[in-house]
Parts: C-alpha cells; structure tokens; sequence
C-alpha cells in the first residue's frame, strides 16, 4: 500500500482517482438505480395483470354458473390472449375445454388441453393430461392414451399416479387387456387405498387363470 508524507499528497491521489474512476461509477450507480426502477415497474405491472385476469376469470366463472356458454368462451379466449401463460389462463382453458366437450367438439377440447398439458405449473399441465386421456379413452383412442401417460415424467406427476394407473387399467380393459389392467388398478389402489370403485373395478375383471380361456 502506497504511503503518503502529506495530507495534501493525499487529497491529491484521491482527486486523481476520482477522476479516473468516476464515470465507471455514476455508470454504475446510474445502472443500479434504473435496475431497482425497472424491477419495481415490473412487480407493479405483475400486480396489475393479476388483478385483471382474475376479473376475467371471475365473470367467466359467473358466466359458467350462470349457463352463458357463448360468453364464457369468449372470455376464456380473451384470458388466454391477453394474460398467456398464467395460471388464470390455464384454469380458464380447463373450463373452456370443458364447455367443448358439451359441445361434443372434442377436437377443439383437445387442442384446448394439450396447450394446458405445456404448462410451466406441473398441477395444472397434469390435470389437463388427466382430462386429456379420458377424452381419449371417450373416442376409443387407447393407444394414443397409452402413449400419453407412458411419455410423462414420473417425477413431475406424483401425485397424479393414482389416476393415471386407474386410467391405463381402463384403457387396457377397453384393449380386453385384462391382466395388464388389474396390475395397473391394483398399482392405483396401492396410492388409493379408500376408493370401492377401484376395487369393484379389479372385482369385475376375469380371474386371472380364465384369462385367455
């Protein structure tokens, strides 16, 4: 460390650095400034977007109740383009697709869950999974069914393995797969140990020594 003999050769040393150090620091001053306005701006805007899709979705959910189908479509796809890939537009997709179904326009449910099913949030795209493999298994598109559950990561589903093993047992019993499908049930029943309907399921399936038969 460089030592000074006078306080004026140190006033002289620190006016020097100041001027060889002072722009890089207001820059950075300048910059750290406008990055807490900037995150400010944003967590309001946040708040704000907020408050309006969950508007949105409240008059959707009052047109729902109220049988107002044509609305709630038309609010479900505004939630969708104004507010994409928040949670809001998610649950107004899984009401939207929903109301299709009534429709009987499976298709366009699909396409409806299959968006939901890209979801960042690991509930809501396994929910929108769910309902898309009971639409499937609807149109007798079992294998596709199949093909969905076995492609998704157990890791992010596991607290949908309960329903996702009762629905391979039943897409393996529309197969007339039976032994497959009380392996899957009693796998279902192991994570759902209270439900009679899986038990019933298992019950009305054919012993396992008649399969075949």
């Amino acid at each position: 460390m460089e030592l000074y003999e006078t306080e004026e050769q140190q006033v002289e040393a620190l006016k020097k650095w100041w001027q060889e150090n002072s722009r890089t620091i207001l820059i950075g001053i300048a910059v750290g400034i406008a990055v807490v306005l900037g995150w400010n701006y944003w967590q309001e805007h946040q708040k704000d977007q907020a408050l309006q899709a969950s508007a949105l979705y409240n008059d959707l959910s009052k047109a729902v109740a109220e049988g107002k189908t044509d609305s709630a479509e038309e609010l479900a796809s505004r939630i969708d383009s104004e507010f994409p890939g928040t949670d809001y537009a998610a649950f107004g997709g899984l009401m939207q697709a929903k109301l299709k179904v009534q429709k009987n326009d499976i298709p366009a449910a699909k396409k409806v869950l299959e968006k939901i099913a890209a979801s960042q949030n690991k509930q809501l795209a396994n929910l929108a999974k769910v309902r898309l493999v009971r639409l499937m298994l609807a149109s007798k598109e079992y294998e596709q069914g199949l093909k969905l559950v076995n492609d998704i990561d157990p890791s992010t589903s596991d607290s949908f393995a309960g329903l996702y093993d009762e629905l391979v047992g039943d897409l393996y019993v529309a197969l007339n797969r039976l032994d497959q499908a009380r392996t899957s049930y009693q796998s279902a029943l192991r994570n759902n140990p209270q439900s009679p309907l899986l038990q019933m399921k298992i019950d009305d399936l054919t012993a396992p020594e008649k399969i075949g038969k």
